[in-house]
């Protein structure tokens, strides 16, 4: 991956853009200019993502971000997730390739919050069900203390992928959770789910929130 250019623009104290141009190359042909907003509200920090097609013909288009939250203490395996995600995404054991989308059933139902435990997850969930304001919120809680919480528009993030952040050393396995809204589920360049082609001139744009949750 080459980018062409770099920029950075200080909108006030608590926004900042950052701005690249990725240029065609073999293994992905297309000329896309990329900004990433990054703002500090009273919800917390809302990421923003804006891709637009500099090219003359469509671009598939993906995008998600990867973060890692800490709901406070300990290990995942004390913190209470809620995720109001109906479908998964069920991988190969070594190499994680998408198989089949089935039902979460109980080993991956996390609709209703329920300590995490020793199950393992690195999966792509769907069929998210969004708050009354259209909005799903996936919610970390550390037992009674207070925790953290990532909010997105599914119409756009359909898909979010959660790891458990699992590792051979055991010191430093387990320490955080991946929650991270996508665009679209893994090796879609291939199957073509949710993928966004991008026209020429066209833009897309992405945006979540990761903030604290209160005890």
């Amino acid at each position: 991956m080459v980018w062409e250019r770099f920029d950075a623009q200080r909108h006030d104290d608590t926004a900042v853009t950052l701005t690249h141009r990725l240029v065609p190359t073999p293994g992905y042909p297309f000329e896309i200019e990329i900004g990433a907003r990054y703002e500090l509200g009273e919800a917390g920090l809302t990421t923003t993502v804006t891709a637009r097609n500099l090219g003359r013909r469509a671009a598939p288009w993906g995008t998600g971000p990867h973060p890692y939250l800490l709901a406070g203490d300990g290990r995942v395996d004390t913190w209470t997730l809620s995720l109001p995600a109906g479908q998964v995404l069920d991988v190969t054991p070594d190499r994680l390739l998408p198989e089949s989308l089935r039902p979460v059933g109980e080993d991956m139902d996390f609709r209703s919050p329920r300590e995490i435990g020793r199950t393992e997850i690195d999966h792509a969930f769907t069929g998210l069900v969004p708050d009354t304001d259209g909005l799903v919120r996936a919610r970390l809680h550390a037992g009674s203390h207070e925790g953290v919480q990532c909010t997105w528009d599914p119409a756009v993030l359909p898909w979010v992928q959660v790891h458990t952040a699992d590792r051979p050393d055991p010191d430093e396995s387990r320490r955080s959770l991946a929650l991270e809204p996508m665009t679209c589920p893994p090796d879609a360049f291939n199957s073509g789910t949710d993928l966004v082609m991008l026209a020429a001139g066209a833009e897309h744009t992405a945006a979540w929130t990761i903030g604290t949750l209160e005890a």
